[in-house]
């Protein structure tokens, strides 16, 4: 199964969609601009549905929407 298949995805493949570094994408995850899941104590999850609706927001809302 592939990334574009999963509803959850790691870090990295969430910073290679957004065109950003990993380090960038725990940066935005700690932040909390990330819809993130957290997996015990190190592994966390970025749910792609919410992900994919909240960049649709941020577009919408950049846009005058």
């Amino acid at each position: 199964m592939n990334s574009k298949e999963r509803r959850w995805l790691k870090v990295s493949e969430v910073a290679e969609i957004l065109g950003v570094s990993v380090k960038g994408a725990y940066a935005l995850a700690a932040a909390g601009e990330l819809p993130v899941v957290r997996i015990g104590r190190r592994t966390i999850r970025i749910d792609r549905v919410a992900l994919e609706a909240q960049l649709e927001a941020q577009i919408e809302a950049a846009a005058g929407k």
